[in-house]
């Protein structure tokens, strides 16, 4: 299985990182080829609104979503990882999933994969509720199957990350996927 993972973290080497390497770990070992995408050092702009893509592409604007539009339509899972701000996805990744929007359907009638990797320093009981939510309503929209969710709470450094339950979790989760169809 072919997996494209939306990195959507600022912080390089942080403690979403963490999690995300620890996934990719776990899923080469099972035989999965892996791709990560920084979208924070990629050169992507938010949607003009502009509708020239008619919904299915091409976008108008020249960037860097080309090669995410790429990467997600060449997979069978995307994983989308980010640190929580203010309780929903760094502005870098809501960028991108914005983007979807001038190729829905390609992205919607793949049967695609996915997985959400977060983390926060807060670890209130409510505190992934409006990120879960949105990444919940985001894949029911495009058709996706949710795989699973590593919701790292509690995790404001490195140190509190690499000693939490999280990292194995994501390991976990990435070695607990199968290939073939899901449709």
């Amino acid at each position: 299985m072919r997996i494209a993972v939306l990195m959507g973290s600022p912080n390089a080497g942080g403690s979403t990182a963490i999690l995300a390497e620890n996934f990719v770990r776990g899923a080469e070992e099972k035989g999965h080829a892996c791709e990560v995408l920084n979208v924070c050092g990629m050169d992507v702009h938010p949607c003009s609104g502009c509708l020239r893509c008619g919904y299915e592409g091409p976008c108008s604007i020249d960037d860097g979503c080309g090669r995410i539009r790429s990467a997600i339509l060449s997979s069978d899972m995307v994983v989308f990882a980010s640190p929580l701000y203010y309780f929903g996805f760094t502005a870098q990744l809501k960028s991108v999933i914005d983007r979807f929007c001038s190729y829905n359907s390609s992205i919607s009638g793949r049967g695609l994969r996915s997985c959400l990797l977060t983390v926060a320093w807060n670890s209130d009981d409510w505190t992934f509720d409006a990120i879960v939510s949105h990444y919940r309503t985001l894949v029911r929209y495009l058709g996706m199957k949710d795989e699973g969710m590593v919701l790292g709470a509690g995790c404001g450094t490195l140190d509190m990350t690499r000693s939490s339950r999280y990292p194995r979790d994501a390991y976990e989760l990435g070695r607990s996927l199968r290939s073939g169809a899901v449709r």
